[in-house]
């Protein structure tokens, strides 16, 4: 009798976990790593599968998946590529949901023996009544359910999936991201897409309701149509960011090495993110750039005039042109709001006209009162507040103490957000010391925490949010 097929639903969900490869041995493989993770993440039923070995990390390890005596949902394998097809008949008569093979050394090989071998993978898996992650993939973490594939990864959910046709950028998302205050639902590595794929996953995300935000990472696609019509049902519904990876000549070579992808024209893929109404960005560190603003700048600008605050001339300067080059407008202040400002700030070293630059904007007190008179402004739709990039700001200089200021500092930005009605971005420069870093990571948190979009250059805040906003008014 053929099993049903599995949905995604069901594999996003395993009761039991298998995985194949795992060993004893210090510093061991992927498997190894995965069977740690999984162990210290709380997944409540973890079978390592090694003939060579009765126990792993404590816990019982079994010669094969047919000896295992619990429900075995997801399989992890991180074994020789020559071995999998005797593993895909085990998981047949085991009844399993999933098989994850971070097993690399298939069609991205370039050899045709490989890639018929991974045909008949997929044969298996179909006659089988499972379904296949990858090859060459770091498969899938849910933190719902305790799944995970790297050490220390962060566990609370949020409302990001993320999929990803790279192992590295997919295990390296949610610990970049958790600290800019990101969250996920779901993270989907899927290497080189023999079964389940880039479209599969954009149909259903774009109706999972733990999903409220999808961002990829995506190298190449096989089947453009059925793309096209996953990626405009996914984006009709929520925000869509998308990384492209391969947009250059050694780029496209690199993708096709790395996962056998067939990446398409760089002018063409474009061109149909833009009429799709998904925002694409350039690189990884932009993608969380991106889901930052869309997250929390709130309420998202009614349009694009910016003004900026902090300390220093020459990084007022560089303010101004990386907001005009990013598209936001930069609104002159007038005669008479620049005498309003003139009362409290001091009239030596200071810039009045937009940006705002005075020695007194570290004072919380300086900031709350700035932000009243240009939040009446009708011209400015948000504020941009920049530190670290003057030695009157620098962090770990001793200058000041940066607990006492954070606090009321996150206050008066919470309170200019309130009676303002308008967002506020911070842009804070990491330092270049160690005694820097702590104060930086400390004031980080403690905005991140209070809900702000935290942006690690005026750059980025720039391009960010100007991305945003492009998505929001096309």
């Amino acid at each position: 009798m053929k099993r049903k097929t599995v949905t995604l639903a069901e594999i996003f969900s395993p009761r039991g976990v298998a995985v194949v490869g795992a060993s004893p041995l210090v510093g061991g493989s992927f498997a190894t790593g995965v069977t740690y993770a999984l162990k210290e993440a709380g997944f409540p039923a973890i079978y390592p599968v090694n003939p060579k070995y009765t126990e792993v990390l404590g816990l019982p390890c079994y010669p094969s998946l047919q000896a295992i005596p619990g429900i075995v949902d997801h399989v992890v394998v991180s074994i020789p590529a020559e071995s999998a097809l005797a593993l895909l008949d085990d998981c047949a008569a085991k009844g399993v949901r999933s098989v994850h093979f971070f097993t690399a050394g298939f069609s991205e090989s370039g050899f045709t023996e490989r890639a018929a071998l991974e045909r008949a993978m997929l044969s298996k898996a179909k006659t089988g009544g499972f379904r296949i992650i990858g090859p060459n993939c770091v498969g899938l973490s849910v933190p719902r359910v305790r799944l995970v594939n790297g050490i220390g990864m962060p566990l609370e959910p949020g409302p990001v999936a993320f999929i990803s046709q790279s192992g590295g950028h997919a295990q390296n998302m949610p610990y970049f991201g958790s600290a800019r205050g990101l969250r996920f639902s779901k993270v989907a590595s899927y290497g080189n897409a023999l079964d389940v794929d880039e479209s599969e996953l954009l149909d259903y995300f774009s109706e999972d309701s733990e999903t409220k935000v999808l961002a990829a990472y995506i190298e190449g696609v096989r089947d453009g149509r059925r793309f096209l019509s996953a990626l405009r049902k996914a984006a009709q519904r929520k925000p869509v960011v998308i990384y492209k990876g391969g947009m250059t000549d050694a780029g496209r070579r690199a993708a096709h090495g790395h996962t056998a992808s067939l990446t398409s024209s760089v002018a063409v893929f474009t061109t149909l993110c833009r009429q799709m109404k998904t925002i694409q960005v350039e690189d990884m560190d932009e993608l969380i750039d991106v889901l930052v603003a869309l997250l929390f700048v709130h309420p998202l600008p009614e349009g694009t005039g910016v003004a900026v605050l902090g300390g220093g001339g020459g990084p007022s300067v560089l303010a101004s042109d990386e907001m005009e080059k990013a598209g936001l407008k930069m609104p002159p202040l007038s005669a008479e709001v620049q005498a309003e400002l003139r009362q409290f700030l001091p009239l030596a070293g200071s810039i009045f006209g937009n940006p705002i630059d005075a020695a007194s904007l570290l004072s919380p007190e300086t900031i709350l009162a700035t932000m009243r008179v240009l939040g009446k402004v009708p011209d400015i739709h948000m504020f941009l507040y920049h530190l670290g990039f003057h030695p009157m700001s620098r962090w770990g200089g001793e200058r000041r103490s940066w607990s006492d200021f954070l606090e009321p500092a996150t206050q008066a930005f919470l309170e200019a957000q309130r009676t303002s009605g308008k967002p506020v971005l911070l842009a804070l420069c990491p330092p270049p010391d160690l005694a820097g870093m702590k104060d930086f990571l400390a004031a980080q948190q403690a905005f991140v925490t209070a809900g702000f979009p935290v942006f690690h250059s005026l750059r980025q805040a720039g391009r960010a949010i100007a991305r945003v906003l492009d998505w929001k008014h096309a």
